[in-house]
Order: structure tokens, then C-alpha cells, then sequence
């Protein structure tokens, strides 16, 4: 069962603005990264759904937060469906994640009170996240619109809450850009975590990368 309720992980969210995006069927380097990440100030961190035994990974990952990290808010993406998204609330996901926007793993979450992030293309597919519930959209995608997409989905959708995933580098430029159109978070994969420090289980260069970006959103919020 999830530990945290889904407004608390969405002020959360909000609140550090950077969420690691991680997968590794390693447990042990799945480890080292999620204790770098919480060093660096991470306090949401996602783990995606995209090998086998990825679930398995992740409910021993999980057990590893809450004895060790109690503040980290860990949560699952890349799940596409109803009954994947079940498994994982079962082995104690805090939210899950979805690159497409699927009504029935709504349900599933909206049941148990787990936030739910569905991937959104369109003002439409944003609608009708937001009709299921969603207290946080995914634009997904990220390399395939600009910043200038969000601006303009503010406008008529100022209620909104957007995180964006992909399109975003651990830069000033690139995080103010996204920031200054309106995102609430950014979703940041392997630019956070290059092969070759995974490799050489440089987790330090982890902890440092984190957070330097994390440290670029709260300054960009003390200069609104």
C-alpha cells in the first residue's frame, strides 16, 4: 500500500520540481542511485517499468526507501495497463506513471487513492486526464514540443498541472525555459545518469548532477 497520499506526492513534486527518471535491473546500482538521489535533495523519485523482472527490482528497491530513505517518495512509469498498474500498488508504489492515457489504470489508482499521471499529447487527452482525476499531467513525449506548447495550454488551461519528460537537459537554460512556460516539474532520465558513471558507479557524480538542477528550480522560484 502506498505510504504517501497522492496531494502530498504532487505538493511534493511541485516543491523540488526534479524528478529522476530510473531504470536499472541491477539492484544494487538501483540502490546506489536512489541513496545518491536523496542526498542530492531528491524527494520523488520514479522507477520505470521496462524490463523483466522490473517489478521485482522495484519491490525490493522499495523496501529499501522505506527502511532507509522514509522521506523518499518512490513511484512506477512506463506502465500501460490496468493490470500491471494493480501489481505494482500491491508491492507499495506511491504513484504511477503512464506515457499514454488510459482510463482504466485511472480507475485502479482512483480506487485505492494513488496518484495517477497519465501521458498527454493534446488539450483534449489533458481534458480528459483531468476528468479521470488527474491532479498532474504528463506531456510526453518532451522532444517533441517546445516550451512554447506549454505557454499555450496554460492560457486556456491555467489550472493545469504539467510535468514534463524527455526534451529537458540538468541545465540553467533548459530548466528556466521549461520553468518560465509553466511546468510544475521536470522528469530527467539519462542525462542524470550516463552510462559510464552506472558503470563506474560513480554515485557521487549522481548526488552532485541532482542536485545542481534541483538547486536551478529553487532559484528560478526565488526570483518569481
Amino acid at each position: 500500500m502506498a505510504k504517501f497520499r497522492r496531494i502530498d506526492v504532487v505538493l511534493k513534486m511541485e516543491e523540488t520540481g526534479i524528478i529522476p527518471v530510473f531504470y536499472h535491473a541491477d539492484i544494487e546500482v538501483a540502490k546506489g542511485v536512489i541513496e545518491a538521489c536523496y542526498k542530492g535533495g531528491v524527494r520523488v523519485f520514479e522507477f520505470t517499468n521496462r524490463d523483466d523482472f522490473a517489478l521485482e527490482v522495484f519491490t525490493e528497491l522499495n523496501k529499501f526507501a522505506i527502511k532507509h530513505f522514509p522521506e523518499m517518495i518512490l513511484g512506477i512509469g512506463t506502465v500501460l495497463d490496468a493490470g500491471t498498474t494493480a501489481m505494482y500498488l500491491q508491492a507499495g508504489a506511491n504513484f504511477v506513471v503512464s506515457p499514454i492515457l488510459n482510463p482504466e489504470m485511472a480507475q485502479v489508482c482512483n480506487r485505492k487513492k494513488v496518484l495517477w499521471i497519465g501521458g498527454c499529447e493534446t488539450l483534449s487527452e489533458i481534458s480528459q486526464a483531468e476528468a479521470l482525476g488527474a491532479e498532474i499531467v504528463k506531456i510526453f513525449p518532451g522532444e517533441m514540443f517546445k516550451p512554447t506548447f506549454i505557454k499555450a495550454l496554460k492560457a486556456p488551461m491555467p489550472w493545469t498541472s504539467v510535468m514534463v519528460t524527455g526534451g529537458v537537459s540538468p541545465t540553467k537554460e533548459s530548466i528556466e525555459e521549461w520553468f518560465n512556460a509553466g511546468v510544475s516539474c521536470v522528469g530527467m532520465g539519462s542525462q542524470l545518469f550516463p552510462k559510464e558513471v552506472l558503470q563506474n558507479k560513480d554515485f557521487q557524480f549522481v548526488a552532485q548532477k541532482v542536485r545542481e538542477s534541483i538547486q536551478i528550480v529553487q532559484t528560478w522560484k526565488q526570483k518569481r
